[in-house]
């Protein structure tokens, strides 16, 4: 949503980042530049004046003319703002000291109510809460039938008495579903109301009574991001009128400007609490201010990229996957479909790599990639055999053929595929073994034991030490083959290698050698 103010903001900060310090008229094109990138969009104009006026205030500032890169302390004021303008701190739901906690949702119609209650109890239930959805939209055809759907996939329990598309006393609904909450031992009651095309007086007088017969401890006012300064407006009524706790934005993921989004804290005056950002139940984050100036500004979002990574993976599933990843033979291709099933419980692969720091330099290629090539890969494994899986080598030509048509892939795809998962799974299982990339210094295991180190790089130039120099000197040169000749002669240790005896006498009789080599020696142990 946010991409077109990020990719402005980027350029923007880009004609900064050239220059040692910042003059008054560089202050005034950025500042301009950044409100032309508000505006288009569609970031209220009240807070589009507010904004520019602190970063201007700011960025005229000691800190900023005396740092060694102003562009940075202007990327932070801009940041810092923007934190501000959306809320400043995360703000979580008020529990009731005794349940059960009533939750009143209300909004316009279409904004996803219906769909957020859903996403809300789910993610409630995630929690430890034990929710319960009440159906008091008895307006909107089907809208308790809907619930009842929502309710059942988010595995969440509904309250609906009444059927709803005409029939039926919402206030009676909710004041009934209390009573209900508590002998059922529900301790968060999401009381879902009907929607409204615009300021209904009569839709408003209605979400007041319910409002009064309930005593909600969060009213939350959900808004379509899409929508623009018409929800704005709205919420203004809206918070005139019933009044509200905090904000809801639905629809997170669409591509309108997402001016909306920016601009109903700083009008309203009351935080944003969640943000609904997919189709899916589980498409649904707590909203915290910093973590989405983060993303507008290409920073990413790394935070909750963990976060979700924690909910996805098994922390016992991961250790064990690990330890096949060391021996290399014991990762199979069973285990990488295990592993891509976690990656796609936390969403999309595009919104994913999106949470990245730097991806806003590749959104076309992200815009661009199918995450339907997973299922592609899916197919085709679970085309092969388990010994197929387990050992990818067995995979013939006439095996290829047989996966391919399994799949409905091509041969090429089935090579492709095999190719790849052999050629990462030598890359992890060295990587985990400290040996460092493919083409790049490592040493045998053996040979890091007896350096003391993890086979990286010693400091200094690395070279082998492989004797004295010879002289460019001709007499000189002649001279040192002589004496070389002499040692060999007698028997010196290490004299048939070139190499001079360490100080210290070692001999070879002590001299600890790595098991590794030792039958190159033919040692009297035979080993």
């Amino acid at each position: 949503m946010f991409a077109t103010l990020s990719d402005r903001l980027e350029a923007t900060f880009k004609k900064l980042r050239g220059k040692g310090r910042l003059t008054e008229a560089d202050i005034d094109t950025t500042a301009r530049e950044i409100r032309i990138a508000l505006l288009e969009a569609d970031v209220a104009l009240p807070v589009v004046r507010e904004f520019i006026a602190q970063v201007k205030e700011r960025a005229r500032g000691a800190d900023v003319h005396q740092a060694l890169n102003p562009a940075e302390q202007v990327v932070k004021i801009v940041n810092e703002e923007l934190v501000t303008i959306l809320g400043g701190e995360t703000r979580t739901l008020r529990y009731a000291k005794t349940p059960p906690t009533v939750i009143l949702l209300a909004g316009l119609q279409g904004a996803g109510k219906t769909t957020l209650a859903g996403k809300l109890g789910r993610w409630l239930k995630g929690q430890g809460h034990t929710p319960m959805l009440v159906a008091a939209d008895l307006q909107r055809p089907n809208a308790v039938d809907q619930l009842k759907v929502v309710g059942d996939q988010a595995g969440v329990a509904v309250f609906a008495p009444e059927p709803g598309s005409g029939v039926g006393d919402p206030v009676a609904v909710a004041r009934q579903s209390i009573d209900h909450a508590k002998r059922q031992l529900h301790d968060v009651v999401i009381v879902d109301t009907a929607g409204r095309l615009g300021v209904d007086a009569d839709m408003m007088q209605q979400a007041i009574d319910i409002r009064d017969a309930v005593k909600p401890d969060e009213i939350l006012f959900v808004v379509d991001a899409m929508v623009g300064q018409d929800a704005v407006t709205t919420a203004e009524a809206f918070r005139d009128g019933v009044g509200f706790d905090g904000v809801v934005l639905s629809k997170l993921d669409g591509d309108a400007r997402g001016g909306a989004a920016l601009s109903v804290r700083y009008v309203t005056g009351k935080p944003v609490m969640f943000a609904s950002n997919g189709e899916k139940l589980d498409d649904f984050d707590v909203f915290h201010p910093d973590r989405m100036a983060s993303r507008i500004l290409g920073m990413g979002d790394v935070l909750t990229l963990i976060e979700q990574a924690e909910k996805a993976f098994d922390a016992d599933e991961a250790e064990k996957v690990a330890e096949k990843i060391r021996s290399e033979r014991g990762f199979t291709l069973e285990d990488f479909l295990a592993q891509m099933q976690s990656v796609r419980k936390m969403g999309s692969l595009q919104k994913i790599l999106g949470m990245l720091p730097g991806m806003g330099d590749i959104r076309e290629q992200l815009d661009q990639f199918d995450d339907r090539e997973l299922d592609r890969v899916e197919a085709i494994i679970r085309s092969m055999t388990p010994s197929e899986r387990d050992d990818p080598k067995l995979i013939n030509g006439s095996r290829r053929m047989r996966i391919a048509r399994g799949s409905g892939t091509e041969v090429s795809d089935v090579n492709r595929l095999v190719e790849r998962f052999l050629e990462a799974r030598k890359m992890m299982s060295q990587l985990s073994r400290g040996k460092g990339l493919p083409g790049m210094p490592g040493l045998p295991p053996g040979m890091q034991a007896a350096m003391g180190g993890s086979g990286g790089k010693k400091k200094g130039k690395g070279k082998k030490q492989r004797g004295k120099a010879r002289s460019g000197n001709p007499a000189k040169r002649a001279a040192q083959n002589a004496e070389q000749a002499q040692r060999a002669a007698s028997g010196a240790p290490g004299a048939a290698f070139g190499v001079e005896p360490e100080p210290n006498g070692q001999s070879e009789e002590n001299f600890e050698l790595p098991k590794e080599f030792r039958h190159l020696l033919g040692n009297k142990d035979g080993q």
